[in-house]
């Protein structure tokens, strides 16, 4: 076989893992790469890791950093429970508090998964006393997260946006976080009419009258507000890079004690850090081999120019449901947007690549991602937990084809604007 062709065998071998195995797929992709490129590609062990993508490791060792010691001194929590305690008891304002306080946080840089961890506990304990569903809650907790966790600053919208400067689309990161938000408030609001609070009235004047649960800001909680607001203007206006940026600013809190370095490097998500460097990686093998085009001429097998769109959301919501969309789909599929297009004979590349973010997105409220286990591990009683399992396993499914149809009905048009 060629050298291309090894990549391409060392890619599918890792996304087919990624979705059998739970060995983290980056130690896998790297070990691949390896083989692929020396064995199979002949090129010599240096030329192979020169692929690692090292700017891309900063920046998300800085950013997950930054809000790692957010979490580790208590910033995040405090912000998650004043968001959910301003609907006071209200549960026909619950759920949107909780879809609008989450993506506002994962907006800022946490992400979806922070969010989630720290927005959920309370907004499924709040859910409960106010007559909300536990399921509609979690709908609108994932989607939320998943709304904002393309954000320039945050790190999967770090990833998404460095791809396609990289493939030479550059230029589009608010485009395509409103996208995604878009898409994520459009599948919220469905849920919301079809699972709408029914609570008796008297149950919500009860509830609204419960005093809010949370103590005033500490020193190093106000410090922390400050220094991500500083770091948050600095990347607005001075145009701060990203990585290095946050680095310094979660230095500065370690340096004056607002934050404990030891507390937040254990947060710091490694693994997933590790996935996203190890798929990039066996990638840019891929890309270095010739093997792209492979790739691509495979995906396009599936598509025809008039349905591209929404066929390359379908395939990527599906393999996001069973594996990583941060640290497989988005490094694979992403960088085979024009690619696709010139293999299928037409199309839009931005529109494929908003598909591909789109499409992976919306299918991770699936309890198998770690946004609905989150939610899931908030239910104490066994019965409770297999119903939201199932409704939560049914709705991801369904977000398979609900993202297909969006996008390849709105992508194109998204992209025109």
């Amino acid at each position: 076989m060629s050298g291309a062709a090894w990549a391409l065998v060392a890619l599918v071998g890792a996304i087919v893992l990624s979705l059998t195995s739970r060995v983290n797929v980056g130690v896998v992709a790297i070990a691949l790469a390896w083989l692929a490129g020396v064995l199979g590609a002949h090129l010599k062990p240096d030329d192979v890791l020169g692929g690692f993508p090292g700017s891309l490791f900063v920046t998300l060792l800085g950013v997950t950093l930054l809000f790692a010691a957010a979490e580790s001194n208590g910033t995040l929590a405090a912000l998650a429970a004043r968001v959910v305690s301003l609907a006071r008891g209200d549960g026909r304002v619950l759920p949107w508090l909780l879809f609008g306080g989450a993506l506002a946080l994962s907006s800022l840089g946490p992400g979806a998964v922070p969010t989630v961890a720290l927005v959920a506990p309370l907004g499924m304990a709040a859910a409960l006393r106010t007559g909300v569903s536990p399921f509609l809650a979690a709908l609108m907790v994932c989607n939320g997260a998943n709304a904002g966790n393309l954000s320039p600053i945050a790190a999967v919208g770090v990833i998404a946006n460095g791809i396609m400067t990289k493939a030479g689309l550059g230029g589009h990161a608010v485009k395509l976080w409103l996208w995604n938000a878009a898409a994520h408030a459009l599948v919220a609001a469905a849920a919301y009419l079809i699972l709408r609070p029914r609570a008796p009235l008297d149950r919500v004047a009860e509830a609204r009258t419960e005093a809010p649960a949370y103590e005033a800001l500490s020193r190093a909680e106000w410090l922390t507000l400050g220094a991500i607001a500083a770091w948050v203007v600095g990347l607005l206006v001075w145009r701060w890079p990203l990585g290095p940026s946050a680095c310094v600013t979660a230095a500065l809190l370690v340096s004056v004690r607002a934050a404990d370095e030891v507390s937040a490097l254990r947060r710091v998500p490694w693994g997933a850090i590790v996935m996203v460097c190890g798929v990039s990686l066996l990638v840019a093998l891929l890309e270095k081999t010739g093997g792209m085009p492979l790739f691509a001429a495979l995906l396009a097998k599936l598509a025809r120019p008039s349905t591209l769109d929404g066929t390359i959301a379908f395939v990527t919501g599906a393999i996001s449901t069973w594996s990583s969309t941060s640290g497989v789909v988005i490094p694979a599929f992403l960088p085979t947007a024009r690619a696709l297009v010139a293999q299928t004979g037409g199309g839009d590349p931005l529109a494929v690549s908003l598909s591909i973010a789109v499409g992976s997105h919306l299918v991770d409220v699936s309890p198998l991602s770690t946004l609905g286990a989150l939610c899931i591990a908030t239910m104490a009683e066994p019965a409770a937990q297999r119903e939201l399992f199932r409704r939560l396993m049914t709705w991801g499914l369904t977000m398979i084809l609900v993202g297909a149809v969006l996008c390849q009905l709105l992508a194109p048009w998204v992209a025109s604007l």
